[in-house]
């Protein structure tokens, strides 16, 4: 665009150049030729002067040079006595002080650009004047009138073709603009989108490739990463199905065992009253063992469903609080045993929401047996806190906490902070795994927050309607402010965790 504007000026200003030029020739000529017809006229009379004189300057008028107007003034410094009338022939134009001027200073040929306003349109034109001298009348001043009428349509013409052309090229490089990017971005957006295919689980998807170019070479080895990924996902899933139905089949062949191995421990057990002290504790010790190991086989069988895909909600529109005051009821025996206080803090009001309340439950009392494992003897905060979409369950402690890579590890199966540290209550190691999968399961959220030597928070967030996701809690995740001296407790000596009526710390399948 800016070649065709440079051009188009650099054209407009040749032609005008090359057309004062010829002007400037032509004016001269036909001066000289007045100047010679006038000195060689024999007129002595003005009225013979003004005929000869019109006559003369009429017959230098020709269409062929351009030329369309010719005037003949008398010079002002003129001061004889006898002049001729002023002579205008064709278009005449208005003549400009510094014109005349340098015509009565030099005597020279002066030229400059006027509008010829004559026609349908202004156009424009060059006056060039001289001074001759007439006879019997002294000098006067001659006036030619050139159109450049032709030369503007010339550049107008120029002007035009050029445009045409610049916005022909600018159509043809955005052509090849486009087709140069749809072959390069092309196949960037395909591996894009076969990405997003891929990644959306179709591993099926593969890219088009034609060619032998860099972009065909990428498609390639995109498809060739993608069928190795395919590869390795498929044989890693594969391998999950086994593991899973391993863990499901062992579960259940060790049912049966189990069964028979209860009824001889429950067998020990009630007579253990006449065993020696050693074998007693040795008969305690095998029933408790044994209800740990159903509770472990119990949670497998669990953890298989929810892997699986087979885990159902038993949905009812029920108050939360009262699942909550059930867990904090079945949880107050271990807590007293531990030296731990219980605060429960509620809304006055309903928080109803479509649970499981079996599964709920479940969820609560897991949080709140890793809170007593872990309060050291400090009170435990149980906070419910609600708004028009969720409902939400905090379990405060202030004992021994955690850090924030332990606190998102803290669900993951079988996984401790401490390995040393010996579960003082018992547990499988899948409580907190199950209840992450449970609070899933009701499209819910489980976090978890700790700060080492402050304390621990895990807070659930339940939906008010089945199957509409949450994203905002009502319930803070960071409530721990410090962490309070444990209260003196009367330490109950009673029956371990394990056997205290529905509650065995972390539970799997009822």
């Amino acid at each position: 665009m800016l070649i065709s504007v440079y051009l188009s000026e650099r054209v407009r200003d040749t032609l005008y150049e090359q057309r004062v030029t010829e002007a400037l020739s032509d004016a001269s000529t036909r001066t000289s030729l007045v100047q010679q017809q006038f000195d060689a006229s024999t007129a002595s009379t003005p009225a013979l002067v003004q005929s000869v004189v019109n006559d003369i300057v009429r017959r230098t008028q020709s269409p062929g040079s351009g030329a369309v107007g010719t005037m003949l003034r008398r010079s002002p410094s003129e001061t004889a006595g006898t002049s001729l009338l002023p002579f205008t022939y064709g278009t005449s134009v208005g003549l400009s002080e510094e014109l005349q001027q340098s015509l009565r200073d030099t005597g020279t040929q002066h030229w400059q650009a006027v509008e010829l306003t004559s026609g349908e349109r202004p156009r424009p034109g060059i006056v060039v004047g001289a001074v001759v001298s007439p006879p019997v009348v002294g000098p006067y001043e001659l006036y030619f009138v050139y159109s450049l009428e032709t030369e503007e349509d010339t550049v107008v013409l120029i002007q035009q073709t050029l445009a045409l052309a610049a916005l022909a090229l600018l159509g043809l490089l955005a052509a090849m603009a486009l087709y140069l990017t749809r072959q390069v971005l092309g196949p960037v957006q395909q591996a894009a989108r076969t990405a997003e295919r891929l990644a959306a689980g179709h591993l099926d998807e593969r890219m088009t490739t034609k060619g032998r170019d860099e972009l065909a070479l990428l498609g390639r080895s995109f498809n060739e990463m993608a069928e190795s990924l395919q590869v390795q996902i498929e044989r890693l899933a594969g391998l999950s199905l086994v593991q899973q139905q391993f863990v499901s089949d062992v579960s259940h062949e060790l049912r049966t065992p189990l069964t028979t191995i209860r009824m001889a421990s429950e067998m020990i057990y009630d007579a253990r009253g006449g065993f020696d002290p050693t074998t007693r504790r040795s008969a305690e010790l095998l029933h408790t063992q044994v209800d740990r190991f159903e509770a472990l086989l119990a949670d497998l069988l669990e953890i298989s469903r929810f892997d699986a895909g087979a885990a159902m909600l038993d949905v009812e529109h029920l108050d939360v609080r009262t699942v909550v005051r059930r867990a904090v009821d079945l949880a107050a025996p271990l807590a007293e045993r531990m030296g731990t206080r219980l605060d429960v803090e509620m809304p006055d009001v309903a928080c109803r929401a479509d649970i499981d309340p079996r599964r709920v439950e479940r969820i609560l009392r897991n949080l709140l047996a890793n809170a007593i494992e872990h309060a050291e003897a400090r009170p435990i905060e149980v906070v419910v806190a609600a708004d028009q979409r969720a409902v939400a369950v905090s379990v405060v402690d202030h004992g021994i906490g955690m850090t924030t890579r332990q606190s998102e590890q803290v669900f993951d199966r079988f996984w401790r902070a401490d390995p040393s540290r010996a579960r003082t209550i018992g547990g499988t190691g899948l409580g907190l795994a199950i209840a992450l999968e449970d609070a899933r399961l009701h499209a819910g959220d489980l976090e978890a927050w700790g700060s080492p030597g402050v304390g621990a928070t895990f807070r659930l967030t339940l939906p008010r309607r089945a199957g509409v996701t949450v994203t905002e809690s009502p319930g803070p995740l960071v409530r721990v402010e410090e962490s309070p001296e444990p209260e003196p407790a009367n330490l109950l000596l009673g029956p371990s965790p394990a056997s205290v009526p529905g509650f065995d710390g972390e539970e799997g399948t009822p």
